[in-house]
């Protein structure tokens, strides 16, 4: 459903003639073109695109955007200078490593050999002050997501928010408000929405290919992060890292290493550990091969949780296996196992599984085998998650991963999380997005989290 451009007296602004030139384009032309057929892309037919959060997803966003012919990478943000420390120690990653990284695939590109047309910045704001930016990549932790999101959508910026959506289920619900009050495109970096394999999976199932779900399994992947235990020491501030700024609306805690950059995702402060970080991925599937996009779960229950010593440096949970219940009666399942994304769904009929990957698919219905899955999406193709993203943002269609559903599969992550948290079983009503009955007032005030003043929503 195209998003409605507010009334306005204005002349033809920047995005609207984007559209403008993608609807034109779309009728004198094939769906893609490579650049090298029609040369150069006319700035006007550009779009302008900021990373803000430049470290190992960073790059990886960086790279995918850049390789777009109608899409500019003209700024990168990062309140980290540049450090190791990332996923692989030695890799370097942050604001200039990343600007340099863009300068240096755009110079390939240039019949020069040179580029110089990347800026760095520390401060996200400065980003969305610029005119000429018509889009972010949200890549910073979890927990500033909802900042960056809600800001981004009021500077009329569209947005390409990476999983899980947000840090609560109350800030994603803020999120949503912002994105769909100022009119803007929202892509969820739930990548496997554009895997046609993934797709035909969910569409096997949603068309009775395995006769009636009972049961769906999730794979969340291991915490492969111990870190500090009780009585860790602080560290020093390195000099390259504005670290209050990397706190941002986080409680003020002691820097250490552990606590930022990669491992981030192992403190409830700044995430929900492996439950949001992988399970964002396989959790999706599932929602989106039952038909759940816009609901979710009615119950939820703590089977088991693992967490190491208390005053840990990480906290989030390092073995997990908890499960919901849905109104139709199917059972999810999500526990910590290997491979690291995988959803496996059991019909009357016969199992199907797959990960976000589109790979490692499993077909066992009565008379089809894998490779019957093969050809049957042979040419189920569509663009991918990036290019679906871009073709949005001139057409103001809504995207593969919008962020309603978006926030409805974090919000199970979330749910998971608060359950393995609290131990038990909670009834949740999908409608009102509140638990209920027992034990409610403890686990509803876990759905939103206090801000420090200066970034509060």
């Amino acid at each position: 459903m195209p998003l409605e451009p507010k009334e306005s007296e204005a002349p033809l602004s920047r995005r609207d003639f984007l559209r403008t030139t993608a609807t034109t384009a779309a009728v004198a032309a094939p769906y893609f073109v490579p650049a090298s057929v029609f040369g150069a892309q006319a700035p006007s037919n550009r779009i302008n695109v900021a990373c803000i959060g430049v470290g190992n997803q960073g790059f990886l966003d960086l790279e995918l955007f850049s390789a777009q012919p109608d899409c500019r990478m003209v700024a990168v943000c990062d309140v980290n200078q540049g450090s190791p420390g990332y996923k692989n120690p030695e890799d370097v990653r942050g604001r200039e490593p990343a600007r340099k990284l863009v300068e240096g695939l755009y110079a390939k590109q240039s019949r020069s050999g040179n580029y110089k047309g990347c800026d760095g910045y520390g401060d996200f704001r400065e980003v969305l002050a610029r005119d000429d930016v018509d889009a972010v990549v949200v890549v910073a932790p979890d927990h500033w997501h909802e900042a960056i999101t809600i800001a981004a959508a009021k500077a009329g910026k569209d947005i390409y928010c990476e999983k899980p959506l947000g840090l609560t289920i109350a800030g994603q619900q803020r999120m949503i408000k912002a994105v769909r009050d100022n009119n803007r495109v929202l892509q969820t970096g739930s990548h496997e929405r554009s895997n046609p394999y993934v797709r035909e999976v969910c569409e096997m199932v949603r068309d009775g290919a395995i006769g009636k779900v009972r049961r769906v399994v999730c794979n969340i992947g291991r915490h492969n992060k111990v870190g500090p235990g009780p009585g860790w020491k602080p560290m020093p501030v390195p000099t390259n890292l504005d670290y209050d700024f990397w706190l941002g609306p986080a409680p003020e805690a002691p820097y250490h290493q552990d606590r930022c950059l990669y491992n981030f995702r192992f403190n409830y402060d700044y995430a929900g550990g492996q439950v949001t970080n992988f399970g964002a991925h396989s959790i999706d599937i599932a929602q989106w091969g039952l038909g759940m996009d816009h609901t979710g779960p009615t119950q939820i229950e703590s089977l088991y949780a693992d967490f190491l010593p208390e005053g840990s440096l990480f906290n989030a949970s390092t073995y997990s296996d908890f499960r919901c219940k849905y109104d139709n009666g199917v059972v999810l399942e999500c526990v910590t196992a290997e491979p690291a994304v995988r959803c496996a769904f059991f019909g009357d009929d016969g199992v199907v599984s797959i990960d976000n990957q589109g790979q490692n698919a499993t077909v066992i219905p009565r008379g089809l085998a894998p490779e019957e899955l093969q050809k049957r999406v042979k040419y189920h193709s569509g663009p991918d998650h990036v290019r679906n993203f871009l073709d949005c943002v001139k057409s103001r269609s809504e995207p593969a991963a919008p962020v309603e559903v978006g926030h409805r599969s974090a919000t199970v992550c979330h749910m998971g999380n608060i359950a393995l948290r609290l131990g038990g079983k909670f009834e949740w009503n999908p409608k009102t997005e509140k638990f209920e009955g027992g034990r409610s007032d403890e686990a509803n005030a876990m759905l939103d989290r206090e801000q420090r003043t200066t970034w509060s929503s």
